[in-house]
């Protein structure tokens, strides 16, 4: 095996596939990149049991073949590479032979058989939705993904589609956090969770492009294809939450706030927040609407902060405390200037909403307050 590329061609292959091979296995193969050459074309693969990684790119190929060799380090050695033409060989030794320039590394490879097929999927249901859409979807939902094993099913995204229009929806028992978008495309209803673990590698991959992304689901796999690039991944079981009937229909008592001003009120008193002495103990940020303006406030054994922001209120006045971290990280996906937040009581769930994109919902449960 003998190919000839630019450096930058095969970094983005590379890129692509790294995080799809497994970091701590007992299986050494499972480590590695799986790199054939097919006529005037190399596949990269990685494949951890869960989630596998097909990358195709054009290159200069001077003899056919295939090996496997460590991800990690075939990664690292490339990147650190001159930004010019690299040559990769397999050598009589089957070594891996990296050229450039004045640079030569050799590295020891594995046994191509060896590797583990990529399942077949047969797909039952499927979807297109734009590059660019997805992206924004996954962004605005893959913080609320739990990473409590205890709990499987959350720890993926659940993937609805319903009447024509694609649900994402994440939840860790604190929070949620739901985008929905409507297809272009007819298709079947269906839902599916889909790990967190190969959603934040599908946003790494796909661009911020009007290119399309298909979606397709079988019984138990989930396969993510884009230009020249294939995802393959496990579907989880489970039974997901029932979302729909626990985002509350009403509120007692609204704001209307510039995104801005209450996220920089929040990333400040969270430095009083997570500054406790006592790190075990999670002190929660009390909320407090009156008629105009919203009071954030926290005390602790470091002190004590205030920040008072005049706002549009609407309903009652309330007072209710919240983990800060829940509120930026919803805040921090949220594009538009301007949000509703809306809330029930002090033990009632708060939604936060963009007041522009209608198709955004976030909700976070309180923290009972101590008494003074």
């Amino acid at each position: 095996m003998k190919i000839i590329c630019y450096k930058d061609t095969i970094l983005k292959a590379i890129n692509s596939v790294v995080k799809g091979g497994a970091s701590k296995t007992t299986m050494p193969i499972l480590e590695g990149i799986l790199i054939q050459t097919n006529d005037k074309e190399i596949k990269l693969t990685t494949y951890d049991l869960e989630i596998g990684i097909e990358y195709v790119m054009e290159c200069e190929v001077k003899e056919q073949g295939s090996t496997v060799v460590n991800a990690v380090m075939f990664s690292e050695i490339i990147r650190k590479l001159p930004d010019t033409e690299i040559s990769i060989s397999l050598n009589d030794k089957n070594l891996l032979e990296i050229e450039c320039e004045g640079s030569l590394y050799k590295l020891a490879t594995m046994n191509p058989e060896e590797f583990p097929e990529l399942p077949k999927i047969e797909v039952e249901n499927s979807i297109e939705v734009s590059q660019n859409v997805l992206k924004t979807m996954i962004r605005k939902t893959i913080f609320a993904v739990s990473n409590e094993e205890s709990r499987p099913i959350f720890t993926g995204c659940l993937f609805e589609v319903e009447n024509n229009k694609l649900t994402l929806v994440a939840v860790d028992g604190f929070r949620l956090a739901l985008r929905s978008v409507f297809l272009n495309k007819q298709s079947n209803n269906f839902k599916a969770v889909i790990p967190g673990k190969t959603l934040n590698e599908v946003n790494k991959i796909i661009a911020d492009s009007f290119d399309n992304v298909t979606i397709g689901i079988s019984k138990n796999q989930a396969l993510f294809e884009m230009d020249n690039c294939k995802i393959v991944t496990r579907i989880l079981d489970g039974e997901f939450l029932n979302y729909k009937n626990v985002i509350p229909s009403n509120w007692e008592t609204r704001i209307i706030v510039n995104k801005s001003n209450i996220q920089n009120s929040f990333e400040r008193i969270s430095l009083i927040s997570a500054s406790s002495v006592e790190k075990e103990k999670k002190y929660p940020v009390k909320v407090q609407v009156d008629i105009g303006k919203v009071i954030i406030s926290c005390t602790n054994q470091t002190g004590d902060a205030k920040e008072e922001l005049y706002v549009s209120t609407e309903g009652k006045n309330l007072e209710a405390g919240f983990n800060p971290k829940y509120f930026l990280d919803s805040l921090k996906a949220i594009d538009e200037e301007e949000v509703y937040i809306e809330f029930g009581s002090s033990i009632s769930p708060c939604l936060i909403k963009s007041v522009e994109d209608k198709d955004y919902t976030y909700m976070i449960l309180p923290i009972r307050l101590k008494e003074d």
